[in-house]
């Protein structure tokens, strides 16, 4: 499930020729994406790493799922961790631990954001693997 979804941001990206655009898409992605409320915007949820205030939050369901809710204080911040958080969201902690980050460079990011940027994407990605591996869920979940 999240190399389908993944693949499909893959896909998206891959038929936008210009940088430029591409850029733009990633913001108007974030621009888009629901805004988390004030009170969960707190420092167990930030993102260490990224240049601008960026959270990302696990929510645990029953059923060994784990769904992510995103923000971020810069559209660009804000469009990435919300496309990870969806490409992550309704997979098992198994799962997420399982999966090669690695196939993220299929979208030539390194490309198109700054190292600054870039070394974001990778908190990003270590956040989400860290919520994967907490064992006790309900300390950090909503």
């Amino acid at each position: 499930m999240i190399q389908r979804k993944l693949d499909r941001y893959v896909q998206v990206l891959n038929n936008i020729d210009d940088a430029q655009d591409k850029f733009v898409w990633i913001m108007d992605f974030g621009k888009n994406s629901v805004t988390i409320p004030e009170q969960h915007k707190v420092k167990s949820f930030e993102v260490p790493g990224c240049q601008s205030q960026t959270w990302l939050i696990p929510h645990f369901v029953e059923d060994d799922k784990i769904y992510f809710t995103a923000d971020s204080a810069a559209l660009i911040s804000k469009g990435m961790v919300c496309l990870i958080a969806d490409v992550y969201s309704g997979a098992s902690a198994q799962e997420i631990r399982e999966f090669d980050q690695k196939e993220f460079e299929k979208m030539n990011l390194s490309t198109l954001l700054t190292p600054g940027r870039n070394n974001g994407v990778h908190s990003m990605l270590k956040k989400i693997k860290f919520y994967a591996k907490e064992e006790d869920s309900n300390k950090v979940a909503v």
